[in-house]
């Protein structure tokens, strides 16, 4: 889990060390340096419009990997909400919500969010929670079965017995046991929410240009794709990289979690 941790971080890091890293902004124009390959004045080539890519993939990176932690931050929260009270809760109401679950569930995810998206035209905000709302439903179950789990223990039994109130259960001694499997659950949250950043910047109605993000930037270059591949290539590359890091990171974590006794 230490090298993709690590290669996760020096992403983010390279992406808030953008200005220092690269040598123009990410919307500088230069029409003399039109479709110019790789190079040592431009690492990652240039586009139709002379924008340098490096610099657009590293600015581009502030965009989905934002979009990514923000939305699985809000999946995380509707999720646990969701999930917590269907756990603790049990009994009908825990059967209305988990019925609600496995609707949402069975609702393709990606064409629902293209439909809202092309409705609402998201600012980069909004498509952080439509992201999130698509995505609370794993975490709701997964935080549902631990608090099914934690809740028939003897420490939760003792709390109860000395007078614990509902909230107190909640917060004190059953959150604080599922946030292991909640950390999982957000993990891969991160790379599902990059990945279906990516697929709607890339049919259009994601992230709108001219603010770069690595979907938008794979949406621009299918065009030259056999003239120019390098378009392609480097936002293509490093959606790859992250979403593998991000999963291994979170495959990682829950078989540490496994491990434990």
């Amino acid at each position: 889990m230490r090298l993709p941790a690590l290669v996760l971080a020096s992403l983010v890091g390279a992406a808030f060390a953008a200005p220092a890293i690269v040598r123009y902004p990410p919307d500088h124009l230069d029409l003399d340096a039109r479709r110019q390959p790789p190079s040592a004045a431009h690492w990652f080539g240039t586009d139709d419009l002379g924008r340098d890519v490096v610099a657009r993939v590293l600015y581009g990176a502030r965009v989905s990997l934002g979009v990514g932690l923000l939305s699985a931050a809000v999946a995380g929260i509707s999720g646990t909400g969701i999930g917590g009270v269907a756990g603790y809760a049990g009994g009908a109401l825990d059967a209305v919500l988990m019925r609600g679950t496995d609707a949402m569930l069975a609702v393709p995810r990606l064409p629902l969010l293209m439909i809202a998206a092309s409705i609402l035209q998201p600012t980069v905000g909004v498509l952080v929670v439509l992201i999130g709302l698509a995505g609370w439903m794993e975490t709701a179950r997964v935080l549902r079965a631990e608090f099914m789990t934690l809740r028939t223990r003897g420490f939760v039994e003792s709390a109860r017995a000395a007078g614990a109130g509902h909230a107190r259960l909640v917060m004190v001694h059953l959150l604080p046991n599922a946030a292991h499997a909640l950390i999982v659950s957000v993990t891969l949250a991160v790379a599902r929410g990059i990945l279906l950043e990516s697929a709607l910047s890339f049919f259009g109605v994601g992230v709108r240009p001219p603010q770069a993000s690595w979907g938008n930037m794979l949406y621009q270059a299918q065009s030259s794709l056999t003239t120019e591949p390098w378009l392609a290539v480097a936002p293509g590359l490093f959606i790859l990289i992250t979403t593998w890091s991000v999963n291994l990171v979170g495959d990682g974590l829950s078989r540490s979690r496994s491990s434990q006794p």
